[in-house]
C-alpha cells in the first residue's frame, strides 16, 4: 500500500478519497486553485499546494503542475477522482514517466474507451451488443447526414470524446440536423478539445443501466453488479439506484457477462463502468467510463465495499480483495445529486454563498458525500454540486421513503437548489411504480417543477412568529445591556394604555402582499391570517429553530434571515418572504421593459442577430456558455433588437444587460 497519495481534484470527490486514505493510514496531498484556498478538501488533507488561478485550465487541468507537487511532496501515486484529468491518457503517461502511479486503468484502455467510436468497434469485436449507429472517422457533414438518414430519425448526435451530456443533441428530423451538428461540435470542442461526433439511433423509452467492473494487475476482472441511472435531464444523471429494479434475471445475467467481457477486451485494471441502454428485453453498449463514477456510493451501500479502497489496493499491485462468487448485494440504495441550480429557470446553474447548510443526520442508512460547508461559495468556475445524498434500506420501498425524508430535512439557503425538485421526483407515483426510462423527467416535468405557489397561512404564521420572536430576543438583549433592565419600555408584550395590544405585519411574496394582524394574549398571540384566526405560541430550541404551536398543533420550522428576507423551511418546503419596508414601496418595479439580461455568469458564444433586426418570439438572440453547457436566450416577444452590448468571447456577469429590445406594438 502507498504511504502518501496526491488527489488531483477538488470538492466532494477529493474529500471522499481523503476519508478512505485516512482510514487506511495513507497520507494525503491536496492541490487547490486560488479560488479554493479555504476549501473543505484543503483543510482535510495532510498537505496542500496551490497550483494556479481559479480557472480549471490554469490549475486543476495543468498536469505538469500536479506532477511538480508530487515531486515536492513525495507522493507516490495520484488519484484523479472524476472529471478534470481522470480520463486523460496524456496525463496518465506523464505520471508513468515521472515514476508516479496513476490510480486508474492502463493508458491503452483509457485511449480505447475514451473514443466512443473506437470503443464501439472493440465492443462489437468482443460480442457486446451495440445501438445501431455510425462511429466512423469521416466527419464531413454530408457523411454524418447520410448515416442519420440511413439509421432513421430520431437520432442522437453525440461527442465522440467525453460525456456528461456535453456535445449531445437529439435530432427529430433531417431539417434540424445541420444546426444540431454545429451546436454539438462547438460544445464538444469547448468541453473536450475534440469536436468529432458519432450518430446513434435514438431509442424511444430506454433505461440507462450500468455495470460496475473492477480489474487487477493479475488478470482478474469482476463485476460489482448494476445500477439504474435512468432519471436524467439534459443527459445528466439526477437520481441513481442499485440494484436496477424490475430487471429479468436472464437479462441481468447477460449484462454481467457483457460487462466483464467488455473490461477484458481492453485488459482493464481498476474501477470502471460499462454503460448500457435497455429497452424491451434488449440492451446495448453505449460507453465505458474509465474512472470512478459519481454514483459509486450506491454500489458501496448494497455491497458493503469501499471502492476507493479497492482502487488503492489494485493500484499498489495487490489482487482484488474478493472473488466474483464472494461479492453479494443486500438491500436497496438511492443517490440524489444535490446541485446549486434553479429548476424554475430550466436548471440554470446558480452561484452564491451557502449562508445556511444543514444536511440530514448521517445515521440509519443515510450518507452525505460533500465537499462544501456552511459559509462556502458556489462559484462559476466549477461544477455546482453541493452534495450527494445516499440512502440504504432493506428494500426499494423502504429506501425510497428514507430518501424522501432525508431530502425534506436537507436545508440549503443562499443559492437556488434542486432539492424540492428531487423531492418531487422521489415522491412521484410513477417513480415508485417503476415507470423508469430516460424520458421520465421530460414526461412529468409539469408535476416535478410546478409553478411557485403563494405563501399559505402556515408559512405566514411562521414568518410572523419569527418577527415577534426576534423582536422579543432583541429587546431582552437591549434590556440586559441597559442601565435599567426592568424598565417597562423594554416590554414586547404589546401593552397599550386603554387598548388591547396588536401589531400589523406586512410581507411581500413575489408580486403579492400579505397582512398578518397580531393580537397579544396573556399566553401567547392570536394571529389574524388571510384564512382566519389562530391561537399561536412560539419558542426556540437549542439549534435556534422555532417550535411553533398553532391552535394546539406543535411543529418545528427553521427560518434564516437574509437582510429583510425570511427564508422559511417548514414541513419539507422552502418559501422566501420579504418583511415589508415602507421606504422601498415606491421603488421602480417594472425592471423588465426593453432589457434582456444574462440568467447566469458565462461567456457569449454567438449573437445571431444585428442591431435594428426585427425578430419573432422564440428566435435565438444570444448563445451563452456556462459550465461547459450552452444556453440560448430567445426573444420574449415579437419586436426589434435596438442595441447589442456584448459580442462573442465576452464574459458577462449574472444579470448583465445583453441587449436592448423593443416589443412590437
Amino acid at each position: 500500500m502507498f504511504s502518501k497519495i496526491l488527489i488531483a481534484n477538488r470538492g466532494e470527490i477529493a474529500c471522499r478519497v481523503i476519508k478512505t486514505a485516512k482510514r487506511l493510514g495513507v497520507k494525503t496531498v491536496a492541490v487547490y486553485s486560488e479560488a479554493d484556498v479555504e476549501a473543505m478538501h484543503v483543510h482535510m488533507a495532510d498537505e496542500a499546494y496551490c497550483i494556479g488561478p481559479a480557472a480549471a485550465a490554469d490549475s486543476y487541468l495543468r498536469g505538469e503542475k500536479i506532477l511538480a507537487v508530487c515531486e515536492a511532496s513525495g507522493a507516490e501515486a495520484v488519484h484523479p477522482g472524476y472529471g478534470f484529468l481522470s480520463e486523460n491518457a496524456a496525463f496518465a503517461e506523464a505520471c508513468a514517466a515521472k515514476g508516479v502511479v496513476f490510480i486508474g486503468p492502463p493508458v491503452p484502455a483509457i485511449v480505447a474507451m475514451g473514443s466512443k467510436s473506437e470503443s464501439k468497434r472493440i465492443m462489437e469485436a468482443a460480442g457486446v451488443p451495440l445501438v445501431p449507429g455510425y462511429h466512423g472517422e469521416d466527419q464531413e457533414l454530408a457523411t454524418l447526414r447520410a448515416h442519420a438518414d440511413r439509421i432513421g430519425y430520431p437520432v442522437l448526435v453525440k461527442a465522440s470524446a467525453g460525456g456528461g451530456g456535453k456535445g449531445m443533441r437529439v435530432v427529430e428530423s433531417g431539417d434540424q440536423f445541420e444546426a444540431a451538428v454545429a451546436g454539438a461540435r462547438r460544445e464538444a470542442k469547448a468541453a473536450f478539445g475534440d469536436d468529432s461526433l458519432l450518430i446513434e439511433k435514438y431509442l424511444s423509452r430506454p433505461r440507462h443501466v450500468e455495470m460496475q467492473v473492477f480489474g487487477d494487475t493479475h488478470g482478474t476482472v469482476v463485476h460489482l453488479y448494476e445500477r439504474d441511472c435512468s432519471l436524467q435531464r439534459r443527459h445528466q444523471k439526477v437520481i441513481e439506484e442499485a440494484p436496477a429494479p424490475a430487471l429479468p434475471d436472464a437479462v441481468r445475467a447477460r449484462l454481467h457477462e457483457a460487462a466483464v467481457a467488455a473490461a477484458k477486451a481492453v485488459d482493464y485494471v481498476g474501477a470502471g463502468t460499462v454503460e448500457f441502454l435497455y429497452q424491451d428485453g434488449e440492451f446495448y453498449f453505449i460507453e465505458m467510463n474509465t474512472r470512478l463514477q459519481v454514483e459509486h456510493p450506491v454500489t458501496e451501500m448494497v455491497t458493503g465495499l469501499d471502492l476507493v479502497e479497492w482502487q488503492l489496493r489494485v493500484a499498489s499491485g495487490e489482487p482484488l480483495p474478493l472473488r466474483q462468487e464472494d461479492i453479494r448485494t443486500r438491500g436497496h440504495a438511492f443517490e440524489a445529486r444535490l446541485y446549486a441550480e434553479d429548476p424554475q429557470r430550466d436548471f440554470l446553474p446558480a452561484t452564491g454563498t451557502l449562508t445556511h447548510l444543514r444536511p440530514p443526520v448521517e445515521e440509519g442508512g443515510v450518507r452525505v458525500d460533500t465537499g462544501v460547508r456552511q459559509g462556502d461559495a458556489v462559484s462559476i468556475h466549477y461544477d455546482p454540486m453541493i452534495a450527494k445524498l445516499v440512502v440504504w434500506d432493506h428494500d426499494r420501498s423502504a429506501a425510497l421513503r428514507k430518501l424522501k425524508q432525508a431530502l425534506e430535512r436537507y436545508q440549503v439557503v443562499g443559492v437556488a437548489t434542486n432539492t424540492a425538485f428531487l423531492t418531487a421526483v422521489a415522491s412521484h407515483p410513477a417513480f415508485e411504480a417503476l415507470e423508469l426510462d430516460t424520458r421520465f423527467i421530460e414526461r412529468y416535468r409539469a408535476d416535478l417543477i410546478p409553478e411557485a405557489k403563494p405563501a399559505d397561512d402556515r408559512i405566514l404564521a411562521v414568518a410572523a412568529l419569527e418577527v415577534l420572536s426576534k423582536r422579543d430576543q432583541d429587546a431582552r438583549a437591549h434590556a440586559l445591556a441597559g442601565s435599567d433592565p426592568y424598565s417597562p419600555w423594554h416590554n414586547t408584550d404589546g401593552w397599550r394604555l386603554n387598548d388591547r395590544g396588536h401589531v400589523d405585519l406586512r410581507f411581500v411574496d413575489g408580486e403579492a402582499e400579505h397582512m398578518v394582524v397580531v393580537h397579544y394574549r396573556r399566553d401567547g398571540y392570536e394571529l389574524e391570517l388571510p384564512g382566519g384566526r389562530v391561537a399561536a405560541r412560539v419558542a426556540r430550541d437549542a439549534h435556534g429553530d422555532l417550535m411553533v404551536d398553532l391552535d394546539g398543533v406543535r411543529q418545528r420550522a427553521t427560518v434564516v434571515r437574509l437582510g429583510d428576507d425570511l427564508v422559511i423551511m417548514h414541513d419539507g418546503r422552502q418559501h422566501r418572504l420579504t418583511v415589508f419596508d415602507p421606504a422601498a414601496a415606491a421603488a421602480d418595479q417594472d425592471g423588465a421593459g426593453g432589457k434582456l439580461t444574462a440568467p447566469m455568469p458565462g461567456k457569449v458564444i454567438q449573437v445571431p442577430v444585428v442591431e435594428g433586426q426585427k425578430v419573432v418570439k422564440g428566435m435565438p438572440l444570444v448563445v451563452l456558455e456556462a459550465m461547459k453547457m450552452e444556453h440560448t436566450i430567445t426573444a420574449p416577444a415579437d419586436g426589434t433588437v435596438t442595441a447589442i452590448h456584448y459580442g462573442p468571447g465576452d464574459q458577462v456577469a449574472d444579470g448583465a444587460e445583453l441587449l436592448s429590445f423593443e416589443r412590437a406594438e
